[in-house]
């Protein structure tokens, strides 16, 4: 892992503060039960907090490597612990704290926790964000599911009943197998038509989808197979 601590204030809006050879937790202030911090360390063992995220952190017992955010959320005590060099200040109003620290990590992949079961609007900026392209895979994680935005071409291993849930934030077509309601023909949009609680008939579901906006939920205990899925795919081109 490489962090720049030269970047402050007055950094680009898209500097790179945390590289990474390894998968990257990123821990927002919102939920997270026991045990879902060690979950993710597990898979991905570098710890970035986005702002109060790192009081979270401490609270756990695990002291992030770098802090991303505005830091109006982060603790006096926090920063008294935390080394300065690993606080990062990006004072722009123009993004979420999530949205700070994911454009400035470059990872395999970024498993986000803490961005969910808190304020509905924080929640919903993050979900969107996950549109933002040219960024590394992020898969967001809360109590129940896993969400990440949809390559063109995915394909999912997957146990017979799976949920797998379809939630556009763009206009997007898509082609589907392995789904109990294919999805062929449909044209999704938001405030159109969303594809909630389809159902994996198979252990290979692949689906196509012409463009990007499309988000997939599916039940957190297949991440893995998110994970491996998307980095198995060709990366959205940026738009």
């Amino acid at each position: 892992m490489i962090i720049h601590s030269e970047m402050g204030d007055n950094a680009p809006k898209r500097a790179v503060i945390v590289q990474s050879a390894t998968f990257v937790t990123l821990l927002g202030g919102g939920e997270l039960r026991e045990g879902d911090l060690e979950w993710a360390l597990n898979r991905a063992p570098t710890l970035v907090a986005a702002d109060g995220g790192a009081d979270v952190a401490l609270l756990h017992g695990r002291e992030p490597a770098a802090v991303i955010g505005d830091l109006d959320s982060l603790s006096p005590s926090a920063r008294e612990i935390i080394k300065s060099d690993n606080i990062h200040h990006i004072p722009e109003q123009l993004s979420t704290d999530f949205e700070k620290a994911w454009r400035s990590i470059e990872a395999p992949a970024i498993l986000a926790l803490g961005f969910t079961g808190g304020r509905l609007d924080h929640e919903l900026a993050t979900l969107c964000a996950l549109l933002e392209p040219g960024r590394s895979p992020c898969f967001v994680i809360g109590a129940e599911d896993v969400i990440f935005h949809a390559p063109r071409r995915l394909d999912l291993s997957l146990n017979l009943g799976d949920r797998v849930s379809l939630v556009p934030l763009r206009a997007v077509q898509g082609r589907s197998k392995g789904l109990e309601w294919p999805i062929d023909g449909l044209d999704f949009a938001p405030g159109l038509r969303i594809g909630t609680s389809n159902r994996a008939t198979r252990e290979r579901v692949e689906l196509q989808f012409s463009g990007p906006g499309m988000l997939v939920v599916l039940a957190r205990g297949a991440c893995d197979a998110a994970i491996k899925a998307v980095l198995e795919a060709e990366p959205l081109a940026a738009d």
